[in-house]
């Protein structure tokens, strides 16, 4: 693992970004401590992206089917 100073990433924050999009990890060190790690992410799905919902039902049908019941009939 690639170590570097806080100011050394302040200074080359795109090197270091750079070496993390391709793969490596950066501990960075703060008066010669560890204080944090640069890793990359899974390249899955953008954690963001990512939703642990389940479906609004009212009165045990799906608000999406409601919505689709209500078009249908609008027209």
């Amino acid at each position: 693992m690639k170590q570097a100073t806080f100011s050394e990433l302040r200074k080359n924050a795109k090197l270091f970004f750079d070496m993390v999009e391709a793969g490596e990890s950066v501990r960075i060190l703060r008066n010669g401590k560890p204080v944090a790690d640069l890793v990359p992410t899974s390249a899955e799905m953008p954690s963001w992206k990512r939703r642990n919902v389940q479906p609004l039902v009212i009165e045990g049908v799906s608000v999406s089917q409601m919505i689709l019941d209500e078009r249908q009939a609008e027209e």
